[in-house]
């Protein structure tokens, strides 16, 4: 087995910053030591000045493979994804044709198996005829079970109020949600389009996908959550109203209902919709920066548990459509670390905090193996960033298959060095070594 020795690195790691050594031997971590580790290696790293962490896992994703490949695909997006310090990944279900049964779930693990330089896991897609493929779900082998409670692809939308009731009753493993109230989104959109016609831009699009429809739809997967006991996990958290729904009092391992912030509404609020337009066009949108303050206040004091990126690549010329027609989405992946790096610059979040809510804390809620921790005898995946090499967004960096990014032009004040998934060392320096490729997550239920 290859070993690996990383000297003199910042680790942060567990609610602390300190100096030490990291010797990872095959797919493991074997000793980290404070005073300094005098073992041979095939590989010493001199890490001087440079913060390591351990990988990011990113609970929210949309590689769109199979049937979107035109957007992305498993083995592109990982690759960005790793090229971010992003080692781990779960991907959503909206593809095509949906993962919604046992055999189309399998299919995508068999190609990430394949392909993919990122540990991954898939969510296993809901509609509202098929709760008995849910109940199949292996809990150790599946990171959860997906519904949309918005529009969705396909017939993915969620909208029998007795389906739902059994889906939280009865599935047993980890249930995410995406929460708008898809008839009030509707019904705005009538209005709007009524009022301005369909000639509007993309500023229109926090008006139809309002704060009402997030939060009567978070509300009411809350409401059945506690009815039935039911483990749910609430994604991207847009509003500053739906904060109230979550607690903060106990901790993570006693939570039944948590909830998930996504990079894009920590960063943009919706004075950016006149430079960015469909760029910014997420479900559910960028709303204003006093919401985008307090998601991020609520990161910080523990009403939201982990961050993400909702990563959703769509082509250029689909994003160039008018705002009617342009497709919610875009890909974070390859810039999410260094867009929290940045928030830790201006002094908005601690190092700590960052690693607790994209790392520690994914890993404790989804009840990972072995990983989201720098620990000997965890897996050794591994970033190390350098907090004072600046690095620019351009097209001639992008990594995504769509070819662009809403950061583009955007200066990040850190950069990724190096990324570890499974001890080997697959981004380097902008190269990559491909050799060797990540694994299905597992997890401890």
């Amino acid at each position: 087995m290859k070993t690996t020795l990383i000297k003199n690195a910042k680790l942060v790691n567990e609610g602390e910053i300190y100096h030490a050594d990291v010797y990872i031997k095959g797919t493991f971590i074997e000793k980290i030591e404070r005073q300094g580790i005098a073992m041979a290696a095939d590989e010493v790293i001199d890490a001087q000045g440079l913060y390591l962490l351990p990988g990011l896992i990113d609970d929210q994703v949309h590689f769109r493979e199979p049937g979107l490949t035109h957007k992305g695909e498993i083995y592109t997006e990982a690759k960005a994804a790793v090229a971010g310090g992003i080692t781990s990944y779960m991907e959503m279900p909206n593809t095509s044709p949906s993962a919604t049964t046992i055999e189309l779930l399998e299919q995508k693990y068999q190609r990430a198996s394949a392909c993919s330089l990122a540990n991954y896991s898939f969510f296993m897609g809901t509609t509202n005829t098929n709760l008995s493929e849910l109940l199949k779900v292996d809990p150790s082998t599946v990171c959860g079970v997906k519904i949309f409670m918005g529009s969705s692809t396909g017939d993915m939308l969620v909208d029998d109020p007795n389906a739902l009731e059994q889906i939280f009753a009865q599935v047993k493993t980890l249930i995410a949600t995406h929460c708008e109230n898809d008839p009030m989104v509707k019904q705005n959109q009538a209005a709007v389009l009524a009022e301005f016609g369909e000639d509007i831009d993309a500023s229109f699009h926090p008006k139809i996908r309002n704060e009402e429809a997030c939060y009567t739809s978070s509300a009411f997967a809350v409401s059945l959550a506690k009815k039935h006991g039911t483990r749910l996990h609430i994604l991207h958290i847009s509003t500053a109203k739906e904060l109230d729904l979550f607690d903060n009092t106990l901790p993570l391992v006693q939570k039944k209902i948590t909830a998930e912030a996504c990079v894009h509404h920590l960063w943009f609020s919706d004075a950016d919709y006149a430079t960015k337009g469909n760029w910014i066009k997420w479900n559910p949108a960028v709303k204003k920066a006093s919401d985008r303050d307090a998601i991020l206040q609520a990161v910080i004091d523990n009403r939201i548990d982990v961050i993400a990126t909702d990563h959703a690549p769509h082509t250029i010329e689909e994003k160039e459509n008018k705002y009617i027609k342009a497709p919610s989405g875009g890909p974070l992946v390859q810039h999410s670390l260094n867009a929290l790096l940045q928030l830790h610059k201006e002094g908005k979040i601690s190092l700590e905090k960052i690693v607790e809510k994209a790392c520690h804390n994914v890993a404790i809620l989804f009840e990972i193996d072995r990983r989201g921790y720098i620990r000997e005898g965890f897996y050794a995946d591994l970033v190390l960033v350098d907090l004072n090499q600046s690095y620019t967004v351009n097209k001639e960096n992008i990594l995504y298959k769509c070819q662009w990014s809403p950061f583009e032009g955007q200066t990040f004040d850190s950069k990724i060095r190096k990324t570890f998934v499974n001890g080997h060392l697959v981004y380097n320096e902008g190269e990559f070594d491909e050799s060797s490729l990540g694994m299905r997550m597992r997890f401890n239920r």
